[in-house]
């Protein structure tokens, strides 16, 4: 089972309230996302391709990341959630920004890690991953939206342009 903290639409934890994943989450109440794009030193960015047996099957994603776990902070999320989903171990992860989706009952909290990783060192994570790819700033740009998961995932690429 897991365990989320508890939000307000000011992004302040509500002390003793505690959401579990899978359950209904009660309206004006939030749980905290984190995504990742990650961005090579070289200017390429890393894409990993959803496992077919999840919703979304088989489109890219620009990010890493996901659901904080009870206690996490956004920054300490991020970092567990890059390295569990990439492989990738960095501490130098930039806040960019935060969106609230009501639809999700979320907020998602989105970092920057700009790295000199090993390229070819990406670990897919089972049930989550089967594929990665570097692409430039422009393929990434150029991709269509029904191939990329996501509106928040469009404006990050927004943002690039």
């Amino acid at each position: 089972m897991e365990i989320w903290d508890a939000y307000n639409s000011d992004f302040e934890k509500i002390e003793g309230k505690q959401l579990v994943r899978g359950e209904s989450i009660p309206e004006g109440l939030f749980h905290l996302v984190c995504d990742i794009l990650v961005k090579h030193t070289d200017g390429t960015y890393l894409l990993m391709q959803r496992d077919y047996r999840k919703s979304y099957g088989g489109m890219w994603e620009a990010t890493a990341g996901g659901a904080a776990l009870a206690g996490e902070t956004p920054i300490e999320s991020a970092i567990r959630e890059l390295r569990e989903e990439t492989g990738i171990v960095a501490s130098n992860l930039t806040e960019v920004g935060r969106v609230i989706d009501d639809k999700v009952h979320a907020i998602f909290v989105e970092f920057l890690c700009i790295t000199d990783w090993d390229k070819d060192n990406i670990t897919l994570q089972e049930w989550e991953t089967i594929a990665f790819k570097w692409v430039s700033c422009d393929e990434l740009i150029g991709m269509e939206s029904s191939q990329l998961l996501t509106e928040r995932m469009q404006s990050f690429i927004d943002e690039l342009k």
